[in-house]
């Protein structure tokens, strides 16, 4: 492929319906600060480019946990990684997928909010069956153009219902809800809303965090998420995959016109809904009683849209969310079959592969249902920093594991996959605390433990990235380097060495572990005794 439809394919695998939600929802709580997530992507989209995609070319490899099985040799890391994703699949995929579809749901059709997510299971479920993965790659492209499109449009018609932009600065900071406390902050709009960097230990935007953890998660998901790096991978050229990523940085500019700014307009449109701060009220207004940002962009959809164009985005967002849902439980089938229960069964059959992988799939789908209160519950009911606290939780040890190897040719396996289970442990803990010590309601004593109150979750992420550093640091340092085809072809620095002669030569058979090998081979020397006496025999 060439670099325009990468960059605009990079674009559109990233924004998605949950992203018009949870920044335009975040946007209405807090401001412009929540672009910065969307603006990190830029530079880290030029790591891809110009750092990694020459070492996965130069490897061979078309997946990170194919690179990291290279790099380190071994199968418990790949098989470490396998379980990691399906979980990331659950807390900041699946589920979260879900609740912003039965968001649009709900508001269009007043259902109740569970309710909601059933029929949009039920759907799906038709969708996948009738349609299939084809359905989704032939609509992909055309759901993204439209709602761009649609968003612009939103956007024109947005910043005419307040003046431009200049009666929105002046607008927003008068958008208070009626129903509120006149003796606390609860309700009023933040006083930074339109700067970037807040303060470093009371703001839902530290300055450190900004800079520093979304660095951190976004070489995670930029340089390592099979969606971006396979296409990245799929350019005709290194230069035409540096393009793509340029060109895809670039579009990372677009957020915060069309879902920021849009979201801000909302809460100054309709306060009393998208800025409710009254438990009763906003029980009443979107389900969830620790607020109601989340429902900012579809409520202008529905509000400013003229009619047509207001069902053709809210079918297209239905639709893409549809399609996203599909994509992700074919992924998460076939991670689940193929790295873990084949690693456990190593024997098994196609059928029970086929039954295992949709019974899985079953599971998925009610044990992210069930995780959607949670959802709700996180981060004060903002979507998007519940996705970006999960994301600090999991992710960073994975980071640290993959850029180490790329960059330092003394880490080893055992070091690797001891700061892997380390930092996962650590990043579970502190996800765990923030599930059963939840923020409380605006205006209530928060009696949290200091490292869940204290320690916003982008230092978090900045902290266990540094503990897997050292124990990574200090066991390659303890045990035995990597062997010379661990590192040949697979660093920054030997990228561009050249296989030896003898691995290019020699002819390698392989043969599968079971009763039979050892008949196998006895045949095999039997029938081609000049090319298996060289052979090497797995």
């Amino acid at each position: 492929m060439t670099w325009w439809p990468i960059g605009a394919s990079l674009f559109a695998s990233n924004v998605g319906s949950g992203h018009f939600i949870g920044l335009a929802g975040s946007g209405a709580s807090s401001g412009i600060a929540v672009s910065v997530y969307e603006w990190s992507g830029m530079y880290c989209l030029l790591f891809l480019g110009w750092l990694f995609v020459p070492i996965y070319i130069a490897s061979g490899v078309t997946t990170m946990p194919e690179y990291l099985l290279k790099r380190y040799g071994g199968q418990r890391i790949h098989f470490l990684i396998a379980v990691l994703s399906l979980f990331a699949y659950i807390f900041t995929k699946i589920s979260v997928d879900i609740y912003a579809g039965a968001i649009f749901i709900h508001l269009a059709l007043r259902w109740d909010l569970y309710l909601a997510v059933i029929g949009l299971l039920i759907i799906t479920a038709i969708y996948t069956v009738g349609g299939g993965l084809a359905a989704v790659i032939y609509t992909d492209a055309l759901q993204t153009v439209i709602m761009l499109i649609g968003a612009v449009i939103l956007m024109v018609f947005a910043f005419i219902k307040v003046d431009g932009y200049a009666g929105l600065k002046k607008k927003y900071f008068q958008a208070i809800p009626t129903l509120h406390n006149p003796n606390s902050t609860c309700g009023l709009p933040n006083p930074n809303a339109f700067h970037v960097f807040h303060a470093a230990d009371t703001s839902e935007f530290p300055w450190p965090g900004i800079i520093f953890g979304t660095t951190v998660l976004g070489t995670w998901y930029w340089c390592t998420d099979q969606v971006i790096v396979q296409r990245a991978l799929s350019s005709k050229s290194v230069l035409h995959a540096k393009g793509g990523t340029l060109f895809a940085a670039y579009l990372k500019i677009l957020p915060i016109f069309i879902m920021v700014f849009p979201g801000m307009i909302s809460r100054v449109l309709y306060p009393n809904l998208v800025a409710c701060t009254d438990a009763d009220s906003c029980r009443r207004v979107c389900g969830n009683p620790r607020g109601c940002t989340d429902i900012a962009y579809p409520l202008l959809v529905l509000e400013l849209l003229p009619g047509g164009l207001r069902g053709l985005m809210m079918s297209v967002m239905i639709a893409a969310l549809m399609s996203s849902l599909t994509s992700i439980f074919n992924s998460a089938s076939t991670l689940f079959t193929m790295d873990v229960w084949h690693h456990v069964r190593p024997h098994c059959s196609e059928w029970e592969l086929m039954i295992v992988g949709r019974v899985f799939v079953l599971v998925l789908v009610v044990v992210s249902v069930l995780w959607i209160p949670l959802v709700q519950m996180s981060q004060g009911g903002q979507l998007f920093m519940y996705i970006q606290s999960i994301t600090s939780y999991l992710t960073p040890p994975v980071a640290v594991v993959f850029v180490a190897g790329c960059f330092w040719k003394r880490t080893n396996e055992k070091a690797a996959f001891w700061g892997l289970v380390a930092g996962i442990l650590i990043g579970i803990i502190r996800m765990l605390l923030d599930f059963i010590y939840v923020s409380p309601i605006c205006g209530k004593t928060d009696t949290r433990p200091a490292i869940v109150s204290k320690v916003h979750f982008l230092h978090f992420a900045l902290i266990l990235a540094t503990i897997t550093l050292i124990i990574v640091v200090i066991i390659s340092l303890l045990t035995k380097p990597p062997t010379p085809a661990q590192i040949s072809q697979h660093t920054w620095y030997t990228r561009h060495d050249h296989p030896s002669p003898k691995e290019v030569s020699e002819p390698v058979v392989v043969v599968e572990e079971t009763d039979k090998a050892e008949e196998e081979v006895v045949a095999a020397e039997e029938a081609f005794p000049a090319i298996t006496s060289d052979a090497v025999f797995h």
